[in-house]
């Protein structure tokens, strides 16, 4: 049968619930294959599995588990190999850069921050500092609307002036929150975020971090922010050469996406 991976951690890492379940329906029950100084979460692989909501929550609960517990690599949902046999063998093979991944990552956890503008506060903050769109919105108010082409012509000022102001925001999202940070990792420009960032913050860092972003949401308040975290290391993990062989990605959004909603 085939074996789903979780992620992957040290073989002195605490043992897990014995109840735990991962993901398929029923929820297949799971376990640990050590080689050496290396350890993986795994289970038997449900046929037909899909990155459904449950599945996907399931996955992600598995590495939040593991992870409060100690450090753990995260794999993608998904990741299969075809046996016991082929993880123990990867683990075996990659021994060298999967330690020094988990030596660089212990102690750390993921937080990931997305921003995107409150409308009617962006508007009232690029209005007030661009004296040429208040002239031009005060001229069209007086003029009962102002012409189509006015209108036209105001439109897209203030579009550009807020795409303006979007790439300043995200710049201080970043500029803001990294030096609190280990390291960062930019998002998509695709996400649908002005920003959207995931920063790798030591445990006994956490405070500082966390007082940073209140730093920023005071600052700017045109912003709205959402938070989540403290999650696994998704977006620190590194493969290495050769890791395809571990697990091959059965299709579907990573967990780590569903744990950052």
């Amino acid at each position: 049968m085939s074996t789903y991976v979780y992620g992957i951690t040290a073989s002195s890492h605490p043992a897990l619930p014995e109840d735990m379940g991962g993901v398929g329906d029923p929820a297949r029950p799971v376990r640990i294959l050590k080689a050496g100084r290396l350890a993986a979460v795994v289970s038997d692989a449900p046929e037909g599995l899909r990155p459904k909501r449950r599945e996907l929550l399931a996955h992600s609960n598995v590495l939040a588990e593991t992870g409060a517990a100690g450090c753990v690599l995260p794999m993608r949902f998904g990741s299969v190999a075809p046996d016991d046999d082929a993880v123990v063998s990867v683990l075996e093979e990659r021994a060298e850069h999967y330690a020094e991944r988990l030596d660089a990552l212990e102690g750390k956890d993921e937080y990931n921050v997305k921003a995107n503008h409150a409308e009617e506060a962006v508007l009232h903050r690029v209005l007030s500092e661009n004296p040429q769109l208040r002239a031009m919105t005060e001229a069209n108010r007086q003029a009962g609307g102002g012409s189509y082409d006015d209108r036209l012509r105001l439109g897209e000022m203030v579009a550009a002036a807020v795409k303006e102001q979007e790439a300043r925001d995200a710049t201080d999202v970043r500029h803001t929150l990294e030096p609190a940070a280990a390291a960062v990792n930019v998002g998509p420009d695709s996400s649908g975020w002005l920003a959207n960032v995931s920063f790798l913050v030591a445990r006994d860092e956490a405070d500082v971090f966390l007082a940073a972003v209140e730093q920023l949401r005071k600052g700017h308040p045109h912003l709205e922010v959402r938070l989540n975290g403290p999650l696994p290391p998704y977006s620190f993990v590194e493969p290495g050469p050769g890791d395809s062989g571990l697990a091959e990605a059965a299709g579907g959004a990573g967990a780590g996406e569903v744990a950052r909603e």
